[in-house]
């Protein structure tokens, strides 16, 4: 566990094999003003894990943001029965096992609205994510939307494959076939990155890959420089 800024914590977990490619884990939690526990794309649970959380706070939200980013849910969801999970459309069809209070697709009220905007990054047919904020902290929080493996756990052909797609720091970026499906909808992108890059983070948190605390804008700027 690390405290990342005042009120959040990034917990990295083992690798789950995807694509031939070792996958690190990451989840972040931020504790909301009242208290409560908000956790973004859930790494598996050991009883280390549980014990930090408890001294943080209660476990309120669940997020599943994308499609991808839901092996563990099942799991909180029982040690945690009274928190509330929202995914995608795409992961709430997929896992028909999990209950989801609603769809991060959906125009509504976020409970958490008053500290965390977001974005439903939209416009390609192979996946939709939704990116976080953090107002008070300027951080920005995504799962795949940017890769940036060190490259330290691969071998060398795995190393060679993740720099021709894209995804080695420090030069991350959203993977080459995701980018490839933008082809015919880059307007729709645009308006979605436009909105990321309003928001001014300061710090970039990605599930896979070094986190960016360092000049967070060119990073953000040369990554999703083949949209703009």
């Amino acid at each position: 566990m690390r405290n990342l800024a005042e009120k959040i914590w990034i917990f990295d977990g083992d690798a789950v094999s995807f694509l031939c490619l070792p996958f690190t884990t990451r989840m972040t939690v931020i504790k909301l003003s009242n208290g409560e526990l908000w956790i973004h794309s859930p790494i598996k649970l050991t009883g280390a894990i549980q014990a930090q959380i408890q001294q943080l706070g209660k476990v309120k939200y669940l997020i599943a943001p994308n499609h991808l980013h839901h092996l563990f849910l099942a799991e909180w969801q029982l040690i945690y029965p009274e928190a509330i999970c929202y995914g995608t459309n795409e992961v709430i069809k997929k896992r028909g096992d999990i209950t989801f209070h609603s769809s991060l697709n959906e125009e509504q009220e976020w409970p958490w609205v008053k500290e965390i905007s977001q974005e439903l990054f939209s416009g390609s047919p192979l996946m939709e994510e939704c990116v976080f904020f953090h107002r008070a902290e300027s951080v920005l929080i995504v799962t795949d939307l940017v890769e940036n493996f060190t490259g330290k756990d691969f071998n060398y052909w795995q190393r060679l494959v993740a720099k021709m797609v894209g995804i080695l720091a420090p030069h991350g970026k959203m993977p080459l076939d995701w980018r490839l499906s933008f082809m015919f909808s880059k307007s729709q992108a645009r308006k979605h990155i436009s909105k990321i890059f309003d928001w001014e983070p300061k710090i970039v948190v990605m599930s896979h890959g070094v986190i960016v605390e360092q000049n967070a804008k060119d990073f953000l700027k040369n990554s999703f420089r083949w949209l703009t």
